[in-house]
């Protein structure tokens, strides 16, 4: 989502180690986010992005390396003299003071004349659609209305950097699938370089011009939603973004397939380059990329002879939108398929323990590198 950003880095990241105690929470980074970009750091538990989101505002100090905002070293700028607000996921609102005055504190403590504070408090909470709100305490506004508070805060003062930690964490799911465009909407809006940490990856894939996945205080990929979905660097990234079938098999060098025990057929891979020299491999194939039916007869009933794999449903998931299957293999392994459900039905023509055939195109498979 969000406009193309411009082309040049207002961070950069260059080499930043950060050690706690002897433990190494992040591990040689480099990274430049652009200005105007809307930039997700994306990881589970103890990856490092939230370490690395701290040490960008200025609340930790890297063990070696270099963050320059906008052209300049930050190493030895304190957090208040840093171009940079932070968006904290508990929204930290001062509970006793007005709508009004916890947008306006920060400006408060910056010495910002009246009629400038009170005009800039005025278009903060106008942006977030809260222009009505002004007088009320933060008790009396819903969750999604409290984020919005915490976000005019973060804006008033102009950062040329906003961080925000999981800042819809605490939100429900439809709130939280709502207020996702809307924050998008915003950062396209004031245009204000956005860096977000997130553990959710459909939240991540959502609001961000790029992400860099992280794990073990490495980035692991960066690139576009897509790019990172459709082509991940790795079975690690394959593995933690949406869910992928994994297949591990040989090339065979004469037939340009991939042979892998428990399949009926051999994968073909649209583009043979992307084996590469190697011969053992692992290949990803998304759930949404494959097509089932049920089997009528005996398994040569116009199966293709590659791309394809029989076994029985084990489990079905009906979701409204989507349908997914779980389909036993022979060998016990299990595939997951999805469809989108396009027509209603009163009866589903597949049902647990028929047998079915799954087969795909050659685009859908994707190597795996380890």
């Amino acid at each position: 989502m969000g406009g193309a950003p411009d082309t040049d880095a207002l961070v950069s990241i260059q080499g930043v180690v950060k050690d706690f105690g002897g433990v190494r929470a992040v591990d040689t980074v480099d990274l430049e986010i652009r200005r105007g970009e809307f930039f997700s750091l994306l990881g589970g538990s103890g990856c490092g992005k939230t370490t690395l989101l701290r040490m960008l505002g200025g609340f930790e100090t890297p063990t070696s390396g270099r963050i320059l905002i906008d052209g300049q070293d930050m190493v030895d700028v304190p957090a208040y003299r840093r171009p940079v607000n932070m968006m904290f996921q508990s929204y930290a609102l001062f509970p006793h003071m007005s709508v009004e005055r916890n947008v306006a504190f920060g400006l408060e403590q910056d010495r910002v004349g009246r009629a400038e504070r009170d005009q800039r408090v005025t278009e903060a909470l106008d942006m977030v659609q809260l222009g009505d709100f002004g007088r009320r305490k933060p008790h009396q506004l819903s969750g999604g209305q409290r984020q919005r508070v915490a976000l005019a805060r973060a804006l008033v003062k102009r950062p040329k950097l906003l961080l925000l930690d999981e800042p819809l964490a605490a939100l429900d799911r439809k709130l939280r699938e709502k207020t996702q465009f809307e924050l998008a909407n915003i950062q396209e809006k004031v245009g204000i370089t956005f860096i977000m940490v997130t553990h959710d990856q459909e939240e991540a894939m959502t609001l961000s011009d790029r992400l860099a996945v992280m794990n073990a205080g490495k980035i692991i990929q960066v690139g576009t939603p897509g790019d990172i979905y459709e082509f991940p660097a790795n079975r690690l990234v394959g593995e933690f973004i949406g869910t992928i079938n994994v297949f591990e098999g040989r090339a065979d060098p004469t037939s340009g397939l991939v042979r892998c025990d428990g399949l009926d057929t051999p994968i073909r891979l649209e583009d043979q380059a992307d084996i590469g020299a190697a011969t053992d491999l692992a290949i990803g194939i998304r759930p949404e990329k494959m097509r089932i039916r049920k089997l009528a007869g005996a398994r040569g009933d116009g199966a293709p002879d590659v791309n394809c794999l029989s076994g029985h449903i084990e489990d079905i998931a009906y979701l409204g939108d989507l349908s997914i299957f779980h389909v036993r293999l022979a060998d016990g392994r299990k595939v997951q398929v999805s469809r989108t459900n396009i027509t209603r039905r009163r009866d589903e023509p597949l049902t647990w323990e028929d047998a079915v055939a799954v087969d795909w195109d050659a685009a859908a498979p994707v190597v795996l590198r380890q």
